[in-house]
């Protein structure tokens, strides 16, 4: 792969690292950065380099993939003093596959194209199984033609990446796509514990409406592993919390009423007051099951 472009990458969590896999993987020259060295000791095994900050990543790099929790994270990455914009160059191209508020992601863009720098906002939906299955959704904001420089890249991680449009669109529709997400998991933890309490089987009841109208990707995953006492991340709570919080705080500034929003953001809220931000987003549940006072029964073996 001698013309592909050298990638760099920048955040290597519970979803950057198998994708900073896959690019290795793939072939790509990947220099990567992380603030735990672990990670990055993990990607040099596979064949990665390693580079002691962004600026380190940028210098090395055609194309910088960053992959961190918030905007000022972002912003950070991208503007601090061994940050990506102090190794800018005309034509770089910067792809934040983080989700951040649309509003931090044009304003990363604009500051960005000021230094010549090229920038997607690059959101991503699937969680840790699409992560490390490479099947995920890519939602894209920015130029068409940067977004085709850098389609083989995305290709290399998803199955379904679609330009949405002008740099923030990205994180518009991860947006949209967050609130289904969460309605989606509070929705599940309600009948869950409506059937344990009111006297059905749960797992005879999901067996049963994931067949009609009901059925999504969330009742077709989510309740097994929560029969079998799994509340491990997929995708973190504090991290849904995060994400539902920027919707609510962007929904104020468009002027957007989103009430259902609003009460799941105040319900994984309570999930992460109570310590249990590192569970999955499923695990929202145990704030039903307490209000309840029921526990939802777990397989036996």
């Amino acid at each position: 792969m001698i013309s592909a472009p050298r990638i760099g990458f920048i955040g290597l969590g519970l979803m950057g690292k198998p994708i900073a896999g896959h690019l290795v993987r793939a072939g790509y020259r990947v220099t990567v950065h992380n603030r735990s060295r672990a990670a990055v000791d993990e990607l040099i095994a596979q064949g990665g380099r390693a580079a002691d900050n962004p600026k380190g990543v940028a210098a090395e790099s055609d194309v910088v993939i960053t992959m961190l929790p918030d905007s000022p994270d972002v912003e950070a990455v991208a503007f601090g003093e061994q940050g990506i914009l102090a190794a800018a160059r005309p034509g770089m191209i910067h792809v934040d596959m983080s989700t951040i508020a649309p509003a931090a992601a044009r304003r990363i863009a604009e500051a960005e194209s000021r230094a010549g720098v090229e920038n997607l906002d690059a959101p991503v939906s699937g969680g840790d199984v699409g992560a490390k299955n490479a099947t995920l959704t890519i939602m894209v904001g920015g130029k068409p033609d940067v977004f085709q420089k850098c389609l083989p890249i995305f290709e290399t991680l998803g199955k379904k990446i679609t330009l949405i449009g002008d740099h923030g669109a990205g994180q518009i529709a991860k947006a949209c796509n967050q609130i289904m997400v969460a309605a989606q998991m509070v929705a599940m933890g309600e009948l869950l514990v409506f059937a344990q309490k009111a006297g059905a089987d749960p797992r005879e009841v999901v067996e049963a409406i994931k067949a009609g109208a009901a059925q999504c990707w969330t009742l077709d995953t989510k309740p097994q592993r929560l029969f079998a006492g799994n509340r491990a991340p997929g995708f973190k709570s504090s991290m849904m919390l995060k994400d539902l919080n920027i919707i609510v705080d962007s929904a104020k500034v468009y002027g957007i009423p989103l009430p259902m929003t609003a009460v799941n953001a105040q319900l994984f809220a309570a999930l992460v007051a109570a310590g249990q931000g590192d569970l999955d987003n499923s695990a929202v549940i145990g704030v039903i099951e307490e209000l309840a006072r029921v526990k939802l029964s777990e397989t036996r073996d």
